[in-house]
């Protein structure tokens, strides 16, 4: 293959997590990452304790392999932004915006649990959007967008708020592999429009960092969206 291959690792100990990352490396892996998919269902546990699991599996991971280490994070933690930094620190290469953890219905009338799978929508892009591009300019870290992309609209909007790469997998579920070439070309043509040459001529474009009004991303901007709305 010519393009980069990285090998997903959600391991369950920590023996696990140094045995699979070392496979996936010996195995010719270009990067590993890390999708710590983990509900902190005890009750008895902290924040602090989950943060610092979190921590540990990263500087683990980072010991056992020579390849960049991702980390796939959700938007549950209180301090989004301070957690970021911290997982930088502790050796993360880059962070996968954000993990869609498994969420179950219910069949009310067989009284048991539907694992049901929904595909992610376009609408959903809206939280990892905020985030990268508030981290963008702020971490060291590569940032990664995951949720919501359905064709190249989404990917522009990420690429905007300071992405470095957009992932997808339902719209290759529903339109199949060849969808790509599509995504590609209506990037360029979108480009080819604005003037672009490359990506890195509007990368972060709209990141809090670079718009004229950075509290855009701030909830006094919510306070003018309704009063313009009456």
């Amino acid at each position: 293959m010519d393009i980069p291959i990285i090998g997903s690792l959600n391991g369950i100990t920590s023996e696990g997590w140094i045995e699979y990352a070392q496979q996936m490396e010996q195995a010719g892996a270009d990067g590993i990452e890390i999708n710590v998919f983990y509900i902190p269902a005890d009750l008895r546990l902290t924040s602090e304790e989950v943060e610092q699991r979190y921590l540990d599996i990263i500087r683990t991971v980072k010991q056992t392999v020579k390849i960049p280490v991702a980390v796939k994070l959700n938007p549950y933690f209180s301090a989004i932004g301070n957690m970021a930094m911290r997982m930088e620190d502790a050796g993360a290469d880059a962070l996968v915006l954000f993990n869609r953890f498994y969420q179950p219905d219910f069949d009310i009338y067989g009284l048991k649990v539907l694992p049901n799978l929904h595909y992610s929508e376009s609408n959903e892009i809206r939280l990892p959007l905020l985030w990268i591009a508030v981290l963008y300019g702020q971490l060291k870290t590569s940032l990664a967008a995951t949720t919501g992309v359905q064709g190249a609209r989404e990917v522009i909007k990420y690429l905007l708020a300071g992405a470095d790469v957009a992932m997808t997998a339902s719209a290759l579920y529903k339109h199949g592999i060849g969808y790509l070439r599509t995504i590609n070309s209506e990037l360029e043509a979108w480009m080819f429009n604005m003037g672009f040459n490359s990506i890195d001529a509007f990368k972060g474009a709209m990141s809090q960092r670079n718009i004229s009004d950075p509290t855009a991303y701030e909830r006094a901007n919510y306070i003018r969206i309704l009063e313009n709305a009456k």
